[in-house]
């Protein structure tokens, strides 16, 4: 009996709050793979970005070994990851799973007041700036809840057909998958 192919270069995707770090770190931790979450990359103090932020995905995307989020697409940036990733695991959740986990953490957040990031000095706006601000998590899920499933993976399909897609339709399907990592 032959053993399904081991993958080093491991992608997680899917709208903003969904939980892809979390799959992240269970994977890292079931393959012994190096996870780099890049969000935490990509901001600086003051939510600035990093201006070697292209750099680093870059010499992350270089190594043999390495689980991270598949994020950035619209700068390329992420475009470094999936030409070098192996798998891509897809939380394709519906709205209303993927919506209440974004308000949970996104309140949990606000009203905790905690770095996002420890030493960046970032944390959470107050929820009444969802009401204000265009840019704001839960405004941005709302634009954006479709863009994986209309644009990303078609395009991904397209442009990388080396990348084995997983998709999950539902936090279950995750949980069987990490369950049978161990």
């Amino acid at each position: 009996m032959s053993r399904a192919p081991r993958h080093e270069r491991v992608l997680v995707c899917g709208v903003t709050g969904i939980g892809k770090s979390t799959l992240c770190r269970a994977v890292s931790e079931h393959l012994d793979l190096p996870y780099t979450e890049l969000d935490r990359l990509h901001w600086g103090p003051n939510w600035t970005p990093r201006p070697q932020f292209e750099q680093d995905v870059a010499e992350i995307a270089s190594r043999d070994r390495w689980v991270s989020e598949l994020q950035y697409l619209g700068s390329g940036v992420g475009m470094l990851l999936a030409q070098r990733g192996q798998l891509l695991l897809w939380l394709d959740y519906p709205r209303r799973i993927a919506r209440t986990r974004l308000i949970r953490r996104t309140v949990k957040r606000s009203l905790s007041r905690r770095e996002v990031w420890p030493g960046t000095g970032n944390i959470e706006p107050p929820l009444w700036h969802a009401f204000t601000d265009e840019d704001h998590l839960l405004r941005w899920e709302a634009r954006t809840h479709r863009m994986w499933r209309d644009t990303y993976i078609p395009m991904l399909r397209s442009e990388h057909p080396h990348l084995r897609i997983v998709r999950f339709g539902h936090p279950r399907e995750t949980a069987r998958f990490v369950a049978a990592l161990s």
